[in-house]
């Protein structure tokens, strides 16, 4: 008897799990195209996600990395030219805009509020199978993953780890929740039974801004680096954070400099964020912060020390 009923609870589980994926499917496939473009490297496949009621679409960069334009096919055999509205090799984000699209846009989720284990869903369009669907796990949190644009190179920060297979192909499609909400964009194969995805929160939602209305992301320069080390006990008693960012550069005449940093400074806390590594600091550095106050709390001698920097625009 013992035997029948788990059975039967297993059976249970594994339908309730099977409603989840094939609702996430309905109501994510619909709104993925499978992409082709022609760069001089030759042509190239990916995915996109439609975000927008006029036909805007988010890919990874790489997949239309050199194309101005290409061709998008949706799951209802529909098909439409599409040009490139802006990319960003930094986050590996990329906004098209379809000539038309009847295709309702996706939800947005936040991949902020994810827990290892929580189940995802993969839709995308690898290998030329159109309208793959896989599931699996969020296997890991806070991954980075290098980008480069030219010789200027960052880390992604926040990736998703992911054990729903992804193959060539799926790049620049949706990561799904079990709501159906996306929370992030398929972007690399990292090995066997790992895939990795950008992740849609609110720093990706202001370069996916910043792509639709200006084609090009505007980054903040504050002209300091710095390496992560603990905080005090006495501090991490006070506040909580473990760790801090210590100046190791100050470029003279940066906003850094102006504003009165200096090296051996522990930056704790910047526009009212916590600040324990260089990605703490970076993700600050987008549009809205140039010309922008910044207040800055740096721990100096152990006491702790407010400045306001003001960056400038990155490259200008």
């Amino acid at each position: 008897m013992d035997t029948e009923h788990t059975e039967r609870a297993e059976d249970a589980a594994l339908d309730a799990y099977s409603r989840v994926v094939t609702g996430v499917a309905a109501r994510v496939l619909p709104s993925v195209a499978a992409l082709s473009v022609r760069t001089p490297r030759g042509a190239g496949a990916g995915s996109a996600v439609v975000i927008g009621p006029d036909g805007l679409l988010l890919t990874s960069a790489h997949v239309v990395q050199g194309a101005r334009d290409g061709s998008a096919a949706f799951g209802d055999g529909t098909e439409t030219g599409f040009r490139v509205v802006g990319a960003d090799p930094l986050s590996d984000l990329a906004v098209l805009r379809a000539e038309r699209t009847t295709v309702e846009p996706v939800e947005l989720g936040d991949a902020d509020r994810l827990r290892i284990g929580q189940l995802v869903v993969a839709v995308g369009n690898p290998m030329g199978l159109a309208g793959s669907v896989t599931a699996g796990v969020v296997s890991g949190l806070g991954r980075s993953l290098p980008a480069r644009d030219g010789r200027v190179t960052r880390l992604i920060e926040d990736v998703i780890q992911t054990d729903a297979a992804l193959n060539p192909g799926n790049s620049g499609g949706a990561l799904a929740d079990s709501a159906g909400r996306v929370v992030g964009v398929n972007t690399a194969v990292a090995g066997y039974g790992l895939g990795l995805a950008v992740p849609v929160n609110a720093t990706t939602r202001q370069i996916i801004a910043d792509l639709t209305t200006d084609g090009r992301v505007r980054r903040a320069w504050l002209g300091v680096a710095g390496v992560p080390v603990p905080l005090p006990p006495e501090i991490t008693a006070r506040t909580g954070q473990r760790r801090g960012l210590r100046v190791v550069e100050v470029v003279p005449g940066s906003p850094a400099g102006t504003a009165g940093l200096y090296l051996g400074d522990v930056i704790v806390a910047a526009g009212g964020r916590p600040v324990q590594d260089g990605q703490g600091l970076q993700q600050l550095m987008l549009g809205p912060a140039i010309g922008a106050r910044l207040p800055v709390t740096v721990l100096r001698r152990g006491a702790f020390v407010d400045v306001i920097a003001v960056p400038t625009e990155l490259g200008r």
